[in-house]
C-alpha cells in the first residue's frame, strides 16, 4: 500500500494550468524547502503550477525534516534498509505523480521533475521507468542510482538537465559526468549539464537561470 504524500502548491501566475513543475527536496528537508523556487520561475512561467510534497518519512538525521529513503553512512541503517526504503519512496512517488495527473486533467509531457539532492535520484529513478515520457528531468546536485540497471530498465526517456556545482561536498561533483554518461549509454539522446562554478551543495543563481531555460526550451513549458 503507498503512503499519500503532503503537498504545498504554487498556483500559474496566470490563474490556468498548462504545465506543472513537481519539486523534490532533498533529504531531511521539506516541499517548503523548494517551493520558493516558484517565484523567480513563475514570472517566466505564467502557466506553471508548481506542487512540492514532502517525503513520505520522518528524517533520522534531521528530526524536523523528511527523507525519500534511509542513508547508511548518516543515520546507521543497512543498505538493504535504504534500498527497501527507495523501492517503497518510487512508488509512492508514483502514485502521486498518477493522482496529479488525473486531479489536474494533464498529459505526462506537461509535468516536469525539478530535484535536488535525495530528490534528484528519486526523479532520475522515477522518470525513465514510467510508461510515458514527462517533459523533463532538472536534476540538481544528486546521481544517478543504479546506473548499470539503466538501459534495460529505462522506458521513456524524457531531456534531462544534470546541474551541479564544483565544490559540493556532499554529493561528489564527478557524479554529474558519471549520470551523464549512463544515461547516454542508455539510449538519453537529450542529457545537459551546467557545472555552478564555486558552488557546493546548493542551487547558484546561474543554475536556475539555465533550468529555466531548459524548462522553456526542452521541456516546452
Amino acid at each position: 500500500m503507498t503512503r499519500a504524500l503532503q503537498a504545498s502548491r504554487r498556483e500559474p501566475v496566470s490563474g490556468e494550468t498548462r504545465s506543472v513543475v513537481v519539486f523534490l527536496h532533498g533529504y531531511g528537508a521539506n516541499g517548503a524547502d523548494l517551493l520558493g523556487l516558484a517565484d523567480p520561475l513563475g514570472e517566466h512561467l505564467p502557466d506553471t503550477l508548481f506542487v512540492a510534497p514532502d517525503a513520505p518519512e520522518t528524517c533520522a538525521g534531521a528530526p524536523m525534516g523528511f527523507q525519500w529513503f534511509p542513508i547508511p553512512w548518516i543515520d546507521g541503517s543497512s543498505e538493504e534498509e535504504a534500498e527497501r526504503g527507495m523501492r517503497a519512496a518510487v512508488e509512492d512517488l508514483n502514485a502521486f505523480l498518477d493522482g496529479l495527473l488525473v486531479e489536474e486533467d494533464l498529459l505526462p509531457e506537461q509535468i516536469a521533475l525539478f530535484g535536488f539532492s535525495q530528490g534528484t535520484m528519486m526523479a532520475l529513478e522515477v522518470a525513465p521507468r514510467r510508461e510515458e515520457a514527462f517533459a523533463g528531468v532538472v536534476a540538481f546536485s544528486g546521481r544517478l542510482l543504479g546506473p548499470e540497471g539503466l538501459k534495460e530498465e529505462a522506458v521513456s526517456k524524457p531531456p534531462i538537465l544534470l546541474v551541479h556545482g564544483d565544490a559540493d561536498d556532499v554529493v561528489p561533483p564527478q557524479s554529474l559526468p558519471e549520470a551523464a554518461q549512463a544515461l547516454q549509454d542508455a539510449g538519453f539522446t537529450e542529457v545537459f549539464a551546467h557545472i555552478m562554478k564555486g558552488t557546493g551543495h546548493g542551487i547558484a543563481p546561474d543554475g536556475l537561470s539555465v533550468a529555466l531555460a531548459f524548462l522553456r526550451d526542452k521541456a516546452s513549458f
